[in-house]
């Protein structure tokens, strides 16, 4: 049965899905049957602009992913909360997370917060473990490494909190990170052992780490795409969100928003595949989840039946949850994206 959901306790449980091995299948059969990728409710959103004024009661974050070592480009605007989705290295060596740190030190944000992603290898003690005893011919500068140099890697990031399967609260938000993710199947091209840290099978595996999510969470961060959502990647013509994180945020968590990376297929600045002209199907004036600030009508648009708008970098709504992928580097790793701005109301109890 596909992504059936269950009360248990009180709490909603999500199984593992009969299309969880192939995420576009998974895409097509739920959108036909369902509609759940189609708009009114669900459609692209113009990130807010960096000189935007901001209202007074809200916080305003600002999101990276996916920098890869190559911040000294990227320009960063004013922000309250600053939040990294992951792979802020090449390779997680001591060095480039020294590098890293250093940056977040230069940065004004009151609070900075920062997952790993599937690039930290050496954050991921397993396959640091196995890296080691196999001398991984990927990485030969990661697995030549001596444990002690890695074991307390996490120790060198002074200047942010680190969140792993974990959570903290910031101005009456809780947010939660976590950064598992998956691997790229054979029929995409990649063989299995084409592995990084961070990596489990999809299906119960990744469940099992989703399930660690708090219902209570307003926002998650995580390295991975759920299905549908910012998950495109064009050069193979598929799909590779993970279908048990969709369901997840969808029909358990329902946070406020989504933050993710991992999939650099997105669109660069000037470029526009899907115009008005090319897709008449443009409607304008939806809304905007209560939680978030509104933004102004013109810079709101729904682009119905246009895959090339919904690759990677940008943000999404279903309505409920904004989902933003904001990794900064393009698919041939050049930082060419913005971070991306939100504000959030303030809790009246912080």
């Amino acid at each position: 049965m596909a992504a059936r959901r269950q009360q248990r306790g009180g709490r909603t449980v999500v199984d593992v899905d009969e299309y969880s091995a192939n995420p576009t299948q998974a895409f097509t059969f739920y959108n036909i049957n369902q509609a759940r990728f189609q708009p009114p409710h669900v459609h692209m959103v113009d990130p807010l602009p960096h000189d935007a004024p901001k209202p007074p009661g809200y916080t305003r974050f600002v999101c990276v992913s996916d920098t890869h070592s190559r911040t000294d480009a990227i320009q960063m605007p004013y922000g309250d909360v600053f939040i990294h989705a992951g792979d802020f290295t090449e390779l997680g060596l001591p060095s480039e997370v020294n590098k890293f740190n250093d940056w977040l030190g230069t940065l004004p944000y009151e609070i900075k917060i920062v997952i790993a992603g599937n690039h930290e290898l050496t954050f991921d003690q397993e396959f640091m473990a196995d890296l080691v005893k196999q001398d991984f011919y990927y990485f030969p500068s990661a697995s030549k490494l001596k444990p002690e140099s890695y074991e307390n890697v996490r120790s060198l990031l002074t200047n942010c909190i680190y969140l792993q399967d974990s959570e903290v609260t910031v101005r009456g938000l809780r947010i939660y990170g976590t950064p598992w993710g998956f691997s790229f199947p054979p029929h995409l091209g990649y063989p299995w052992y084409y592995g990084w840290g961070f990596n489990l099978p999809r299906g119960q595996a990744l469940l099992d780490k989703w399930n660690q999510i708090p219902d209570t969470t307003d926002i998650l961060v995580t390295h991975c795409p759920p299905l549908g959502f910012l998950d495109w990647v064009p050069r193979k013509m598929q799909r590779v969100g993970c279908v048990e994180l969709l369901n997840t945020v969808q029909r358990r968590v329902q946070p406020k928003l989504h933050v993710f990376g991992h999939i650099h297929e997105g669109k660069t600045p000037g470029s526009s595949p899907c115009s008005p002209e090319t897709h008449p199907r443009r409607l304008a004036g939806q809304s905007l989840p209560s939680s978030l600030r509104p933004l102004e009508l013109s810079r709101l648009e729904t682009r119905a039946g246009c895959e090339e708008t919904r690759p990677g970098y940008g943000m999404m709504t279903d309505g409920i949850t904004t989902f933003i992928n904001a990794s900064a580097c393009t698919v041939n790793f050049q930082p060419m994206n913005s971070p991306i701005v939100f504000d959030v109301p303030t809790s009246r109890s912080t």
